[in-house]
C-alpha cells in the first residue's frame, strides 16, 4: 500500500511562484513512476506532470511545460512541483498519484494511476 500527502498550496497572485510537495509512504519509492494533476472547478482532472522512476524523464502538458518543474528525491520519498509564473487558470486542486506501472506512455492517463493524494488547493487571484 502506498500513501501520498500533498503539501504547500495556497493563495497567490499571477506571477508567482509556489512549491508543492509529496511524501509518499513506500517500500520501494524508486519503483514508483510519479504524477501530478489537477483540477479545477466544474472541470475534469487534467495532467500536469510526470516523472519516471528514477526521475531522469519528464512530460509536461503543454499548458504548463517551461514553468513548472517536477523533480523527485527518492531517498526521501518526495516529489517537487516547482511552478513558476502562476497564472489565474492555474487554480486547481493539485494532486499526486503513483503507479508501479511500467507504461510510460500512458503516463499522461489518470487511469494508469492506482495511489491518490487527498489533494491541496492552488489558488492564483489576477
Amino acid at each position: 500500500q502506498v500513501q501520498l500527502v500533498e503539501s504547500g498550496g495556497g493563495l497567490v497572485q499571477a506571477g508567482d511562484s509556489l512549491r508543492l510537495s509529496c511524501a509518499a509512504s513506500a517500500r520501494t519509492f524508486s519503483a514508483i513512476t510519479m504524477g501530478w494533476f489537477r483540477q479545477a472547478p466544474g472541470k475534469e482532472r487534467e495532467f500536469v506532470a510526470g516523472i519516471s522512476r528514477s526521475g531522469g524523464i519528464t512530460d509536461y502538458a503543454d499548458s504548463v511545460r517551461g514553468r513548472f518543474t517536477m523533480s523527485r528525491d527518492n531517498a526521501k520519498n518526495t516529489v517537487l512541483l516547482q511552478m513558476n509564473s502562476l497564472k489565474p487558470e492555474d487554480t486547481a486542486v493539485y494532486y499526486c498519484a503513483g503507479t508501479y506501472g511500467s507504461n510510460w506512455s500512458a503516463v499522461r492517463s489518470e487511469y494508469e494511476y492506482d495511489y491518490w493524494g487527498q489533494g491541496t488547493q492552488v489558488t492564483v487571484s489576477s
